[in-house]
């Protein structure tokens, strides 16, 4: 995979996909002003403790601050659990295996579009999971290529993020094209949460309008932040894991015939995507008080990137961690993440994975990339994920 890691053109600052470990898994970075995390006991441990490693990192980029009340992924305990069980319902193993019917039927309208030739992400990969999430907050679907434009916006910088003052004139012009692009969202969201309070329907977006925690209705701002993580979170997963579960098992031939061949192992090859190209390469937490980790003494009010990406590449982990093999097993990967922050539409992402993969398959047996228009990864060092893939079906 080292030479396809390069020939693909991903970020060069993964350097574990191109088979490298770091000289130590806990260390600072001038640069950034973060301490970088790669290993898996270490990253563990942090995602296991929220008391110590805080998902409140937006109180150390000031810029970002104003989207953060609401916003699930940056609340500790206990108003994350408060505002997870209201939502959790949506996401019950119930509620998602009833989906699957709608699920299958968007594919195959999707599919009967594609001739000969297909681009998965713009032809299935993108559409299917935004239409689903959409329809689950009662936004309309139609609107996803404003989505797409506000959420390539987010993510579209090839450098790593800095929380020190010193950023290039280049990222702080991203940073602001970025915040640009969430304020835009967040107002989008906010007119529909607006329309719900005078006019409640039977979607999310309404639940979460007449829900109360603890006594008290949530504020708009609190549902929009918690309503644009759900829409950003709950289609770019699954446009990725899609992508790159294709992306590996072409670029595997013998591990593509086991899983055409039975099909039951289709669960089995999402895994090892997720762990062998993990979508979300990356992710905060802010050290609550003086900790130790990985033999490292780190001081309180620390920022720190936990490269999830290069955990799932940790030898002390995993056995030839650079070897795609999808009868891996156990496959402990930490691409939904783990602790109170898993992924809360992890459920979601699997089904709508396993089920677009089979149907692929089964309408097209002879699906391969085209040798001849390489595919595109998106640009940012904290994603892994196709952004370009084109098919021959046929």
């Amino acid at each position: 995979m080292t030479a396809l890691a390069d020939t693909w053109g991903i970020n060069a600052a993964q350097f574990w996909l191109r088979g490298q470990r770091p000289d130590r898994e806990v260390g600072y970075e001038e640069a950034t002003g973060m301490w970088e995390v790669h290993g898996y006991p270490e990253i563990l441990r942090a995602l296991s403790d929220p008391a110590t490693f805080s998902s409140n990192t937006q109180r150390l980029v000031p810029e970002a601050s104003g989207f953060s009340e609401g916003n699930l992924t940056q609340l500790d305990p206990p108003d994350h659990q408060k505002l997870r069980k209201l939502v959790s319902h949506a996401f019950t193993p119930k509620v998602v295996a009833d989906l699957e019917p709608r699920i299958a039927e968007i594919t195959v309208e999707l599919m009967d579009q594609m001739e000969d030739r297909a681009e998965l992400v713009a032809d299935l990969a993108y559409p299917l999971p935004v239409i689903v999430i959409a329809e689950l907050l009662g936004v309309p679907a139609s609107d996803r290529d404003k989505f797409k434009r506000w959420v390539d916006g987010m993510f579209n910088s090839t450098n790593k993020v800095s929380i020190t003052g010193d950023r290039s004139p280049e990222d702080e012009a991203y940073f602001a094209s970025a915040m640009e692009q969430v304020g835009e969202l967040a107002n989008y969201l906010t007119e529909h949460v607006r329309e719900r309070r005078a006019e409640p329907r039977a979607d999310l977006l309404s639940k979460l309008v007449e829900a109360e925690v603890d006594g008290v209705r949530l504020t708009d701002a609190e549902i929009t932040n918690f309503g644009m993580v759900l829409l950003v979170a709950g289609h770019i997963t699954t446009t990725m894991l899609l992508g790159n579960t294709l992306l590996c098992l072409d670029a595997h031939p013998d591990q593509f015939a086991m899983v055409r061949a039975d099909r039951s192992m289709v669960p089995a090859a999402i895994e090892e995507s997720l762990r062998f190209l993990s979508p979300f390469a990356a992710v905060s937490r802010v050290t609550n008080e003086e900790t130790e980790l990985g033999g490292v003494r780190i001081p309180a009010d620390q920022m720190l990137l936990l490269w999830i990406a290069a955990a799932n590449r940790d030898p002390r982990q995993f056995a030839d961690p650079n070897v795609f093999d999808v009868t891996r097993d156990p496959n402990p990967q930490l691409g939904f993440g783990r602790g109170i922050h898993f992924c809360l539409g992890a459920p979601l992402a699997r089904l709508e994975g396993k089920v677009a993969l089979n149907l692929l398959l089964d309408r097209f047996p002879e699906l391969r990339t085209d040798p001849d228009d390489a595919p595109e990864f998106l640009p940012s060092p904290n994603m892994t994920g196709v952004r370009r893939l084109p098919l021959l079906l046929r």
